[in-house]
């Protein structure tokens, strides 16, 4: 099971802190310190399909030198500004790297593997592109 948990530390900032101890700081935009709390769930979907694009080309013995996710999205305009659409861009950098090994680690990291995925995609359209750059 997993276990968080999230502590007040003063205005409008927070620590969050997970199972295996580790933290982060969030807050409001005015507090010019820390994510915030709706961006964190972006950082989280990228955070969990990295984790398994790069486990997946390794496992299929390629040189992965480098990737970037970032993570565009859009949420209604009126609370609690849902996100409804998210669009995913890859940018993995390498000199094996091939179109057919990189789609299919992001598809099945995406339709698969990603917890965050799939807990978002009851409510978002999660949509990806990928850049190859052979270095």
């Amino acid at each position: 099971m997993a276990t968080a948990s999230v502590e007040w530390i003063g205005g409008q900032r927070f620590v969050g802190v997970d199972s295996t101890r580790h933290s982060v700081v969030l807050s409001t935009p005015d507090e010019g310190v820390g994510m915030k709390p709706s961006e964190l769930l972006l950082v989280a979907l990228a955070a969990c399909t990295a984790v398994d694009v790069v486990e997946i080309l390794r496992k299929k013995r390629l040189d992965l030198r480098g990737l970037r996710i970032t993570v565009h999205g859009e949420q209604d305009t009126d609370p609690p500004w849902t996100f409804r659409k998210i669009h995913m861009h890859y940018a993995l950098h390498g000199p094996d790297l091939t179109l057919e090994a990189v789609e299919q680690a992001i598809r099945l990291s995406e339709g698969k593997y990603c917890s965050v995925a799939a807990t978002v995609r009851g409510v978002a359209e999660i949509t990806y592109d990928y850049e190859i750059e052979r270095v």
